[in-house]
């Protein structure tokens, strides 16, 4: 095991001066890539996830979190295995994007929430792309078609609940038992989740201005640490481009890709998607190659997610046991399926957006490049904040149908 590290710390090592040495050679390329990357963080990655830091730090300060914790384990065990407080990171990985499920799982573990096999369950198929970027960027933004916003996402987020379907059976005899609350079993599930969540707050004995400062605070850190990220890895790509191994890895991936029936033509975008998501998807959707090719090869780039959003992910399960690997093989599994409901999706999908989406969606999504990055923010904030909403109500009628079921079979 020592020798395997070691192993692993010179080829870092090695590729760290690689690093330097391409700087050194290419300071244009350099400058080039760090303008880009910082671009592309302050212009997009930081007004769209702000508010979903910081709400997500305040939402769990305040308790919301063992408060669905409790109110959602019967809807969540029986799913996906994993706490009802999973049940948050659902909601908010499914509406904000990239990489805030990690986080937000990784402060789950940290306060002892879930244990290590759930916190690796949950992270793996509640880390998606943003709904905002697959309907306007890529749709409209790339392939100027409106029509296949709902065809790319509707397999990007499919994909990921049959991944998490499937993950509840992963680490089954995890010997880790996180205890549950002890309010009484006899009292009704929402006022055990209204205690829970009052015994959160009372617990925390910061002020709520304290509470406010230090989400903005930590939101703040979190985004400067992908920004890092971001433009570290948008330097690498250039270099790696100018050295000519995208092509290289393109060449690679027709080895398996091609004969499956790709198209060629996108292979570059798929590369290139390997390191980074947003230019590959780019890539792809100028691609010489038939729509049907473009969207499978979009389908895998935004499952994958690039090593860039991957880097992010570790770094945010940095202080925690939380092990990488399982995230790293669901992105491939997640790649898989995505593609393969694109091919499954695409024909009915074709005539179903043409016939039903056109006179609702359509003129919202023509209109979205205008609109504030800011604005768009605060549409998925909204998206949240219901699907929030909707998932307690349905923990509600479940409880109530489970009252009532047990009143009307009671002896009398």
């Amino acid at each position: 095991m020592q020798k395997q590290q070691e192993t692993m710390r010179l080829f870092w090592t090695a590729c760290a001066l690689l690093f330097v040495l391409g700087m050194i050679t290419q300071p244009q390329t350099v400058y080039e890539g760090a303008v880009y990357g910082l671009g592309t963080w302050w212009n997009i990655v930081f007004p769209s996830l702000l508010p979903f830091f910081i709400v997500s730090e305040l939402l769990m300060n305040f308790g919301i979190v063992h408060f669905m914790g409790v109110l959602l384990e019967p809807v969540m065990r029986p799913l996906f295995n994993v706490p009802g407080a999973g049940s948050f990171v659902l909601a908010i990985g499914y509406t904000s994007g990239y990489p805030i499920g990690a986080m937000v799982t990784a402060r789950l573990r940290a306060q002892k929430l879930c244990t290590r096999i759930e916190a690796e369950r949950l992270m793996s198929f509640t880390n998606n792309s943003s709904p905002l970027f697959m309907l306007a960027a890529v749709a409209v933004g790339m392939f100027h078609n409106a029509f296949l916003g709902p065809l790319i996402a509707g397999a990007h987020y499919l994909a990921n609940l049959t991944l998490g379907l499937a993950l509840r059976f992963y680490g089954r005899r995890d010997p880790e038992v996180i205890p549950r609350p002890t309010a009484d079993r006899n009292t009704w599930i929402l006022r055990r989740a209204l205690i829970e969540m009052a015994t959160r707050q009372r617990r925390d004995k910061r002020t709520p201005g304290q509470i406010i400062g230090d989400a903005v605070k930590n939101a703040i850190n979190n985004l400067l640490n992908i920004g890092g990220f971001i433009i570290l890895f948008a330097v690498i790509i250039r270099l790696l481009t100018q050295a000519g191994f995208i092509d290289l890895v393109a060449r690679a991936l027709g080895l398996v890709l091609v004969p499956l029936g790709l198209s060629p033509a996108v292979l570059p975008a798929l590369a290139s998607g390997l390191f980074e998501m947003t230019t590959g998807t780019k890539l792809a959707s100028e691609a010489a190659a038939p729509l049907l090719h473009q969207l499978i090869a979009v389908a895998m780039i935004l499952a994958w997610s690039g090593l860039s959003i991957q880097a992010q992910a570790a770094s945010m399960i940095a202080g925690t046991d939380i092990r990488i690997g399982p995230f790293i093989l669901a992105r491939v599994a997640h790649a898989i399926l995505a593609a393969f409901y694109t091919c499954l999706m695409f024909g009915p999908a074709a005539t179903l957006n043409q016939s039903l989406i056109q006179p609702v969606f359509a003129p919202l999504l023509a209109t979205v490049q205008p609109v504030s990055l800011w604005r768009a923010s605060l549409i998925s904030l909204f998206l949240l904040l219901l699907s929030l909403g909707l998932m307690i109500m349905l923990a509600a009628v479940l409880v109530i149908l489970t009252h009532i079921r047990v009143i009307v079979l009671r002896p009398r």
